[in-house]
């Protein structure tokens, strides 16, 4: 029986000379294995379908736990905008990436909705680093380790928040701050908490300065750093890029 899913391609491998296995984001099942038979050869209606990145409804015979098998795909999305600029293509390969190992921590819906909905606003044009970053703060929720936003993390107090510590795990007032702490700028502090609440989705304007997009993302690389675990190719990609841009 075949089944109409929606989904996102995370990777791809060669599978013998003519085929393809796929590892693909879904909305139904989450991330699932796909056999896509023949899709390397020259006259395979999957040949063209069956990239990383590639945003549709795939049409597969679904097998729980195991790999299943790809039929068709009519794609929504290429994200060719993308695919055509290297600081895009950084940005959207480490969503993937990172998205995937969420979702392997914590199998909620939601973190793929939010991966696509990144993707689409990266394809529209917005800055994939601030976009990117905003992924990443709401991602630690799933993670189980997201920084404390709502008050000071050592007295819990909620006036005088002055300070954004990475070591300790969020706000501090001004009587718990230290020295060692290098976010101090109140539009950063305020900013960080914005990219929590805010909806991607709806998202219309996004102008934010340099000073504060490299804060943001330097606090969220020494966080994620310190408390995830995580280690991805992709993201250490993206630090040197971005060496080179400042």
């Amino acid at each position: 029986m075949i089944e109409k899913v929606e989904g996102i391609i995370l990777n791809e491998k060669s599978y013998g000379e003519t085929s393809k296995i796929i590892n693909l984001f879904t909305k139904e099942h989450g991330i699932i294995g796909l056999m896509a038979k023949g899709a390397k050869t020259m006259k395979s209606p999957l040949r063209s379908v069956t990239g990383k990145l590639t945003y549709g409804y795939f049409y597969i015979v679904y097998k729980q736990d195991k790999l299943s098998t790809l039929t068709n795909v009519d794609v929504l999305n290429y994200f060719k905008e993308i695919k055509m600029d290297i600081d895009k293509i950084s940005y959207a390969s480490f969503l993937l990436e990172l998205a995937e190992q969420v979702y392997r921590h914590n199998n909620n819906e939601v973190i793929y909705q939010l991966l696509i909905d990144a993707l689409l606003k990266i394809e529209e044009g917005y800055d994939p680093m601030i976009i990117t970053n905003i992924i990443e703060l709401k991602y630690l929720d799933y993670l189980g380790v997201m920084p404390i936003l709502d008050g000071c993390c050592k007295c819990g107090s909620k006036t005088n928040i002055t300070t954004l510590s990475s070591s300790l795990g969020g706000y501090l007032c001004s009587n718990c701050k230290t020295m060692q702490e290098h976010v101090n700028d109140p539009k950063t502090i305020k900013l960080i908490r914005m990219f929590y609440y805010v909806d991607i989705s709806k998202i219309e304007k996004l102008e934010i300065k340099d000073k504060y997009k490299f804060e943001i993302n330097t606090f969220l690389d020494e966080y994620y750093e310190r408390y995830t675990g995580l280690y991805l190719k992709s993201k250490a990609f993206i630090q040197n890029l971005n060496k080179i841009v400042k």
